[in-house]
């Protein structure tokens, strides 16, 4: 992809030497596990991981001057635009979410974090954290490289924040305490596939931008990596089996297919998960 090269000025870069809160045992295998998946919407989890000292790196705000900082900032002004315009036509505002770099470990309004759990959104800073060794994971441990392939995780997140401004993820955790794990699940999976949705709408959208142009093969790289993470394929490779039950992103089948939706069609009205009857 020729990516977008203008900065959001919305980044907060935490990066440098990795600090403590190292995770083990049986909790980490799992948080490594979820986060893997793309990080979902964390709060309430990241607080109980048993971290040490996350540390007191120095908070750079700005853009960032290094070339993977460039990339990401330029990714996440990109989704600022698109969304910007989605909002704009449903006759609200957009918020702008920030974005956290880290190195190792952070602390967010959803508690302390390692970066054993992947990328992920906090509702209660409305901020993206990642850790961009994740891209490392990515492209060798399931074979999904590529610049745009990078960029889809984000879209993803920014996704979550989208469902936050619109009031969907408080509806989530509303009904959290009122579902049976399995039902809760289920919704999870559809919350999940519609930020899938979104980062496909943004790619859709994205393409009209000036300076953002997407070349052959970028969308097969973000096909590749929502097929490598889907629930059926992780639960299998760590665990030897599938257990449906216990899905919380979706099948690889289904992430393929909703972000696929988001890509072709770029209309948001048809991003309902919530009321598919393909779910």
């Amino acid at each position: 992809m020729q990516w977008f090269g203008k900065g959001s000025g919305n980044i907060e870069d935490g990066r440098g030497k990795p600090s403590g809160g190292v995770i083990g045992g049986g909790i980490g295998i799992l948080v490594v596990i979820v986060g893997l998946f793309f990080g979902q919407d964390l709060t309430g989890l990241v607080s109980q991981l048993p971290l040490g000292d996350v540390g007191q790196t120095e908070i750079k705000k700005g853009d960032p001057t290094d070339k993977e900082g460039k990339f990401v900032n330029g990714v996440l002004e990109s989704t600022n635009l698109v969304w910007e315009q989605q909002f704009a036509e449903m006759g609200k505002t957009y918020e702008k979410p920030i974005m956290r770099l880290f190195t190792n470990s952070v602390s967010s309004a959803c508690g302390n974090a390692s970066a054993a759990v992947g990328p992920f959104y906090c509702p209660g800073d409305h901020k993206v954290y990642i850790d961009l060794s994740f891209y490392q994971d990515l492209q060798n441990r399931f074979g999904a490289a590529g610049d745009f392939a990078q960029a889809y995780v984000i879209a993803h997140e920014v996704g979550h924040h989208v469902q936050n401004l619109l009031g969907i993820s408080e509806k989530m955790q509303r009904m959290r305490a009122q579902l049976s794990e399995k039902e809760y699940n289920r919704l999870s999976v559809k919350l999940e596939l519609q930020a899938d949705f979104f980062a496909g709408l943004w790619a859709n959208h994205a393409q009209n931008l000036k300076d953002f142009r997407l070349e052959e093969g970028d969308i097969d790289e973000a096909l590749t990596a929502a097929n490598a993470i889907g629930d059926d394929k992780l639960q299998k490779q760590a665990q030897g089996e599938v257990v449906p039950d216990a899905f919380t992103h979706g099948t690889s089948a289904q992430r393929v297919f909703w972000f696929k939706k988001g890509f072709e069609t770029g209309d948001i009205k048809q991003g309902d998960t919530f009321n598919s009857s393909q779910l």
